[in-house]
C-alpha cells in the first residue's frame, strides 16, 4: 500500500480544495492510504493560523494596496536569501509536529499545496535524512513569492512549460520541475455540454447565461458586481447564475430582489456542483484565483475578470489575457461593454473557448499517477539518528543559519 501525507494551509480555500481533490484522486486509483494535515492548525499556534487565513482575507479586502506592495516586493528579492525568508520564523513553528508526523505515518510520498509545506520539508532536510519524496504545487500562473525558500523538495509542479525558466530562476533544477500544470478536480474535465448541464440543472434552455462566481463568497465585491452586471443587461435576454458561496448576506440579498421580465436569475449558496454551474454557462465573471482558472479553462469558458485583485491574481489575469482567454474591466462603464460585447459577438466567444485548449490538461491525473510510481520509502536510516523532537525546531534553526552562511560565501566567491 502506497502512503502519501498531503499537506496544506488555510488561506483561502484553494490549497485545502486541491488538497482534497488530490486525496479523492488517489483514493480512486486503488491501493493507498491518503491524510490530509493542515500544517499550521495542526502545528503552530492560533495567531499563525490567524495570519495565514484571516489576516490575509483582511490584507487583500480592506488593505489590498498595501498587500500588493509587498506581494511584489517580496517577489522580487533575492532568491539566495531563501534560509532567512519572511516565512521562515512561522515554518519553525511546526517543525516539531511535522517531523513526529512523518515518523509516525511513514509516508512513502509528501505532497504539498502551499509553499509553507515545502519549505518545511527543505529546512527538516537539513539535517534528518527524510527518504519519501516531496512533491510541491504552485497553484496560480505566476511564482509567487517564497517559492526560492523552498528548493530541498524532490519535484515542484508548475502550471506549464512558460514556467520552466522562472523555476530554474528560483533555483530549482531542471529535473525538479514538472510542467504538468495546476491540478484542480478533474470532474471539470468532463466534456457535458450546455444542453445536458442546463437539463440537470433545472435552468432555461435557450438563455445566454452568464456565471459569476467570486472565490467561495470570501471576496466582498461579489454582490456589488452581480447588481451591475444587472443593470448593463437592462432589455435584454438573458439568464444570470450567482454562485453566492458562503456568502448568506449576499444569497439572502439577492433572494428578495426583483428582476425585469426576460431576466432569470439562478440563485446559488454553497455548492458542491460547481463543475456542472461552469458547463452550463456561455461565459464566466470571475476574480481569477490560481485554483479557479483551471477550472474554467477545463470547461472552456471565456472570462470576464475584475482588475480589483490581489496581486497574485493580477499576474494570473495578463497571463490568461496574453493567451487570448480573459477579458477584464476596472470599472462598471467597462463591465458594460465588454459583457455585451462577448454576448453580442460569436466569433470573439468561439475565439477565446479555443484558446482554453492551449492550457488545458488533466493534471490532476498526471501528477496523481506520477505520485502513485514512486518507490516506497525506507525510513531505516532516519529511525537511527535518535531524534529528540523537542529539539527539532532548535536543530533546524542552526542548520538553517549555517546554510545561509555557506549561501553567503558562494555568493562572494562568484562575485
Amino acid at each position: 500500500m502506497k502512503k502519501v501525507l498531503i499537506l496544506t494551509v488555510t488561506a483561502g480555500n484553494a490549497h485545502n480544495a486541491c488538497a482534497k481533490s488530490m486525496k479523492d484522486t488517489l483514493e480512486r486509483m486503488g491501493d493507498v492510504e491518503v491524510k490530509i494535515v493542515d500544517i499550521l492548525k495542526a502545528y503552530s499556534s492560533k495567531r499563525n493560523v490567524w495570519v495565514a487565513d484571516g489576516g490575509y482575507n483582511l490584507a487583500v479586502s480592506k488593505l489590498l494596496p498595501l498587500y500588493n506592495a509587498f506581494y511584489e516586493h517580496y517577489r522580487n528579492c533575492k532568491p539566495e536569501n531563501r534560509y532567512t525568508s519572511a516565512p521562515q520564523h512561522t515554518i519553525l513553528s511546526v517543525l516539531n509536529g511535522l517531523m513526529q508526523e512523518i515518523l509516525s505515518f511513514k509516508p512513502d510520498v509528501i505532497y504539498s499545496t502551499h509553499f509553507y509545506g515545502a519549505i518545511a520539508l527543505t529546512d527538516l532536510r537539513l539535517v534528518y535524512d527524510i527518504p519519501c519524496k516531496v512533491v510541491v504545487t504552485a497553484l496560480d500562473y505566476v511564482l509567487s513569492p517564497f517559492w526560492e525558500s523552498g528548493i530541498g523538495v524532490d519535484n515542484f509542479v508548475v502550471a506549464g512549460e512558460d514556467f520552466v525558466s522562472l523555476s530554474q530562476q528560483k533555483g530549482y533544477t531542471k529535473q525538479q520541475i514538472l510542467p504538468f500544470g495546476i491540478p484542480v478536480d478533474e470532474k471539470t474535465l468532463e466534456e457535458i455540454d450546455k444542453t445536458q448541464a442546463r437539463k440537470l440543472l433545472g435552468i432555461k434552455q435557450d438563455a445566454f447565461t452568464i456565471m459569476i462566481m467570486f472565490g467561495g463568497g470570501l471576496w466582498s465585491g461579489g454582490l456589488k458586481i452581480f447588481k451591475q452586471v444587472v443593470r448593463a443587461l437592462k432589455g435584454r435576454q438573458a439568464q444570470i447564475i450567482m454562485i453566492n458561496g458562503k456568502n448568506k448576506k449576499s444569497f439572502e440579498a439577492i433572494s428578495k430582489m426583483k428582476f425585469e421580465p426576460g431576466l432569470d436569475v439562478v440563485n446559488v449558496g454553497f455548492t458542491n456542483q460547481i463543475p456542472l454551474y461552469l458547463s452550463a454557462a456561455d461565459l464566466i465573471l470571475n476574480k481569477c484565483g490560481g485554483a479557479s482558472a483551471p477550472e474554467m479553462i477545463n470547461k472552456h469558458l471565456p472570462m470576464l475578470i475584475t482588475e480589483k485583485l490581489a496581486a497574485q491574481e493580477k499576474h494570473n489575469l495578463a497571463y490568461l489575457k496574453s493567451k487570448g482567454i480573459a477579458l477584464s474591466f476596472k470599472n462598471e462603464k467597462q463591465l458594460k461593454e465588454n459583457l455585451l460585447m462577448m454576448m453580442d459577438n460569436k466569433k470573439l466567444l468561439q475565439s477565446m473557448s479555443k484558446a482554453t485548449n492551449l492550457l488545458r490538461q488533466d493534471s490532476i491525473k498526471l501528477l496523481a499517477e506520477f505520485i502513485m510510481q514512486q518507490p516506497n520509502a525506507d525510513y531505516t536510516a532516519l529511525e537511527k539518528q535518535d531524534i529528540d523532537f523537542d529539539k527539532v525546531k532548535k536543530t533546524v534553526n542552526k542548520a538553517r543559519h549555517e546554510a545561509n552562511r555557506r549561501q553567503k560565501k558562494l555568493q562572494r566567491a562568484k562575485a
